[in-house]
């Protein structure tokens, strides 16, 4: 049995007295057991940085930010709750059209109904476009679209409606107080809509 004797440069004792003591090797501290946070890589612009989890959220908002110049939906989508379009909910039956506004009368409130049909080119290109306009107004005004092809024909000679392309409506009251045709262009017609709706709820 061999005996190991240490070398006094290797002493792993106590300091000796007037000798301040000397900070552990990194090697040390990279084998503790300190538990460190995980990184992430995060994108900003062209840079990636690397951020722990706790800074993470903070740098997907200044992510956001540095996306802006890009696509300017990107804030509001990253910063902002708020809904980019909203799905113009449909009216099937004369019943259902008479619900609609009746309870919207009770909430003295308006609604915007849009009439349409399957085979109108003018009326699928332009729905997208007001369902933006509607994400815009939500949740204070709601959007109804109805298919004149799906309804009695009685509902439709009701709301005046006697050719297409689409007619938007403002019924409020149980009556209708305003309408647009929208024949020509869609930023038009988005732009008619709108003064419609700011002067009658603003009446």
């Amino acid at each position: 049995m061999y005996a190991m004797r240490l070398s006094p440069s290797l002493d792993l004792g106590s300091p000796k007295p007037g000798v301040p003591p000397r900070d552990p090797p990194r090697d040390s501290l990279r084998s503790s057991s300190i538990v460190r946070s995980r990184a992430l890589p995060v994108a900003f612009g062209r840079v990636m940085v690397r951020c722990s989890s706790l800074d993470c959220a903070v740098q997907r908002r200044i992510s956001a930010l540095g996306a802006v110049g890009q696509d300017g939906h990107t804030l509001k989508e990253e910063l902002d709750d708020s809904p980019v379009s909203v799905e113009l909910e449909p009216i099937c039956s004369e019943s259902q059209f008479d619900r609609v506004v009746a309870e919207a009368q009770q909430l003295e409130e308006s609604v915007i109904v849009v009439w349409m049909a399957s085979w109108c080119r003018k009326c699928i290109y332009l729905k997208p476009k007001l369902e933006k306009l509607a994400a815009d107004y939500y949740p204070r005004l709601r959007f109804y679209c109805v298919d004149v092809n799906k309804v009695p024909h009685k509902l439709v000679a009701r709301a005046g409606v006697n050719k297409m392309p689409t007619i938007q409506q403002l019924w409020k009251d149980s009556e209708k107080q305003a309408e647009v045709i929208g024949g020509h262009k869609a930023y038009l017609v988005v732009n008619e809509v709108r003064e419609m709706i700011e002067n009658e709820c603003t009446a």
